[in-house]
């Protein structure tokens, strides 16, 4: 076991490293870069240019522009001053240590602006998460237990009729209807918690914490239920289908036995092995689309911003951390596969 692991750990800085090394690349041919934005800024605000140099100082000459000198203390200021090659070295060796510099757009440490907005996507990740288990787990289950009835062909409908619904369109609808729009104004629609959130008692903050949640996680977790559903359902009918159920049966053993004893460890595999890496996930991924509708600022709206901002600290730095967070998933998603089947060793995986 402990040499897999090791393999494994092993693989995943090559991988990271030309992760890294793509993206980096990509960078430098992109036009529009944070020194170009500033330029821009400077040439074409006046005065404002002036204060927005911030640190440069003394940047901006009038009708003039730049001269060579006033650029490169521009480049220096944003660290363009050195050849891309060592740029790159020393950028690995910092994030080696976690270290991700400062944002260039938001003026504070990458790591201090990633914290601030983890709470927006961890609620909305973790619910969707749970509310998606919970519900399609024993979902999946009863649809195949009564395949081909009433029950299986309506609940199919629903679920695809909602999976067939963009999670930004139905949070629209939700806003129109039950968010002060055209009919019933029940829901906030506006940040995590309201404005006298610190006023309230503690059970008045769970309350009016869920009552936040009630619209975006309906939307964001809506078209995630039919994937799920349909794959425990295709899961635990092929084993339901198998000689040994058949045999199970004849032994005299009730449905119920045959299918939480039997069925259900064979069936569950497929699913518990996904576990680890969609837990991991649902605490760092945002959604950009329900982020901007429900006003939430959270990793999706930062992701975005960072982008067009040409923010590279946020955006190398965020990639790296993510980077590592989905190749560990992934590798317990594998360890999960030897844990819940004793047919596979680490000899077979190697």
């Amino acid at each position: 076991m402990s040499i897999y692991i090791l393999k494994r750990i092993l693989l995943m800085i090559p991988t990271l490293f030309g992760v890294m090394l793509i993206t980096f690349v990509v960078t430098q041919f992109v036009p529009g870069g944070p020194v170009e934005r500033m330029m821009a800024e400077i040439e074409g605000r006046g005065i404002a240019g002036e204060a927005a140099a911030g640190p440069a100082g003394g940047l901006y000459q009038g009708d003039r522009g730049l001269d060579e000198e006033r650029l490169e203390q521009l480049k220096k200021l944003y660290g363009f001053d050195r050849p891309p090659l060592q740029r790159f070295i020393s950028m690995m060796g910092n994030y080696l240590v976690f270290d991700f510099g400062n944002s260039y757009y938001h003026h504070k440490s990458v790591v201090e602006l990633v914290v601030s907005k983890l709470p927006v996507s961890m609620s909305l990740g973790l619910w969707t998460f749970m509310i998606v288990y919970l519900t399609c787990i024993p979902l999946g289950i009863s649809k195949a237990v009564h395949d081909g009835s009433r029950f299986d062909v309506l609940s199919s409908t629903v679920i695809l009729v909602g999976y067939a619904i963009p999670g930004f369109v139905l949070g629209i609808v939700l806003i129109v209807l039950f968010g002060g729009g055209s009919f019933w104004n029940i829901f906030p629609l506006r940040g995590l918690v309201s404005d006298n959130w610190n006023e309230m008692t503690l059970i008045g903050k769970i309350l009016d914490y869920l009552w936040h949640m009630v619209l975006p996680v309906t939307a964001s977790t809506v078209g995630s239920l039919a994937v799920m559903t349909l794959l425990t359902k295709n899961s635990f009918l092929e084993e339901i289908r198998k000689q040994y159920v058949m045999t199970a049966r004849a032994k005299g053993l009730s449905e119920n036995q045959v299918l939480y004893k039997h069925v259900f460890r064979n069936a569950i595999i497929p699913i518990i092995t996904g576990f680890p890496g969609s837990f991991i996930t649902a605490f760092f991924t945002g959604s950009l689309l329900i982020e901007t509708i429900f006003s939430l600022d959270g990793m999706g709206l930062l992701a975005y911003t960072s982008v067009m901002n040409r923010d590279y600290p946020v955006v190398l730095g965020t990639l790296y951390f993510f980077t590592i967070i989905g190749l560990v998933s992934r590798l317990l998603s594998d360890l999960c596969y030897v844990v819940v089947d004793p047919r596979i060793t680490f000899e077979r995986m190697q």
